[in-house]
């Protein structure tokens, strides 16, 4: 098995070969294995225990085991103690969902403090079984049933070709002690029950069973390439790009078939689940959107806009007089005592005597107007931005620049006609946005 890893490694995995990497090590058969394998192979690696506290003494025996393991191996061991108790109550999720968050949270820091790339963990065939069935008996796409990913941008999994029965018998060659985890025969869990009844039968009725699931797996992951081809050249075709915006045509994405499968391919990476709203919004009134935990998408007009939840942020901001520069909460120059030159958008110049400091930068509210430069009379926000046909997503992050709660300049748009240059104006301020 240590000469068909090494092959395994140089034809799948090269960069393990060529980079230290952190590995991930519980103490159990599986993770000590990997260990002596990568080891064997004269790979270069630091170990990574999680002491999660929750078996009093046998989990401190699991710690004092990895420890020992990295001295024989002769490599650096980092270990980390969690109150995953605690953990559980503060953010009411279960025992496993905690763990899994506290050490993946704890190997990505890990992973940035010492300027690693790559995670290893020692996820095998029997664990892409298992999870295959627990994503079946819930309902899930064709992504939950094409296997646990042999990479991603932080992790690695080497040992997804072998099963359980293999890294046993290797152990058993080499002599490799190990730590067994006595909560693993515990099937109040449902992997462990799935683990110890079901697939025990399966194996039992068809002796192949696990080989034909990882060629059937195969095969559902190339499926899922050829779909993530395709739906990565429709986003290319589809998604247009405006600042932090993505705009959609609606008609576009009506004319897919079968819908509700697009939309899930092309927008569930953005965190969304109610693909019945999604769907929905299609035919919605202009305004409506929806919202997931890191996204939103709104219906505007005739297509739906995709963009960031952005967080709460102060939004005013004071500029005192003398203030030549900000670069909060956007970037703005001020220069005093100059003469009208070019023109822009992006350019304002200002009669001084008309202006009270502090001045402020703030985003609209509801009742806001202004009078805007060459027109007659007032002319509400609210109206400007139909006008402008400026999509909610743009009335939100649009600045004004106040004096004495009087909009100056509807910023990057349109200047107030009250601080206009006139010929009695002595001191003029140009203002710059960046």
């Amino acid at each position: 098995m240590r000469n068909q890893f090494r092959i395994h490694i140089q034809d799948n995995f090269p960069e393990l070969l060529q980079n230290r990497f952190l590995l991930a090590c519980s103490g159990g058969l599986d993770s000590v294995v990997l260990a002596h394998l990568c080891a064997q192979n004269e790979l270069d690696f630091s170990l990574a225990h999680c002491n999660f506290k929750l078996r009093g003494q046998e989990s401190d025996k699991d710690e004092q085991f990895v420890r020992e393991l990295a001295k024989e191996l002769n490599k650096t061991l980092w270990v980390e103690h969690f109150n995953t108790k605690a953990y559980v109550n503060d953010h009411k999720v279960s025992v496993q969902m905690a763990a899994r968050e506290l050490r993946y949270t704890w190997f990505k820091d890990l992973l940035a403090e010492h300027g690693l790339k790559t995670l290893v963990t020692a996820h095998h065939a029997d664990d892409n079984l298992e999870t295959f069935i627990i994503n079946l008996s819930r309902g899930t796409g064709i992504n939950g049933l094409s296997g646990i990913p042999a990479k991603t941008d932080m992790i690695s999994r080497p040992l997804l070709p072998y099963s359980r029965a293999e890294l046993a018998a290797y152990a058993d060659q080499e002599k490799i002690q190990w730590r067994e985890d006595q909560s693993n025969a515990e099937k109040k869990y449902l992997r462990n029950k799935i683990r110890h009844d079901i697939i025990p039968l399966l194996k039992e009725t068809h002796p192949t069973f696990l080989h034909n699931f990882q060629t059937t797996q195969k095969n559902l992951q190339q499926i899922v390439d050829i779909s993530e081809t395709h739906l990565s050249n429709l986003k290319k075709e589809l998604f247009r790009k405006e600042n932090d915006v993505i705009r959609i045509s609606t008609a576009s994405l009506i004319a897919l078939n079968p819908i509700k499968a697009y939309m899930y391919g092309l927008f569930h990476v953005y965190g969304f689940t109610a693909w019945n709203d999604v769907v929905q919004l299609l035919s919605a009134m202009s305004g409506k959107e929806i919202r997931s935990k890191t996204h939103r998408l709104l219906k505007d007009r005739d297509d739906l806009l995709l963009s960031p939840i952005q967080q709460d942020t102060e939004a005013y901001y004071e500029i005192n007089e003398g203030i030549t520069q900000i670069n909060t909460p956007i970037g703005l120059v001020l220069e005093e005592g100059v003469m009208i030159s070019a023109t822009a958008p992006n350019i304002l110049y200002v009669d001084k005597s008309t202006l009270k400091y502090p001045l402020v930068l703030r985003k609209w509210q509801n009742g806001d107007y202004f009078y805007p430069l060459g027109m007659k009379g007032r002319k509400k926000l609210a109206k400007f931005f139909k006008d402008e046909k400026m999509d909610v997503f743009a009335k939100e992050n649009q600045w004004l620049l106040c004096s004495d709660n009087q909009i100056v300049w509807v910023v990057g748009k349109r200047p107030d006609e009250r601080f206009k240059i006139t010929p009695k104006t002595k001191n003029i301020i140009k203002i710059i946005l960046n």
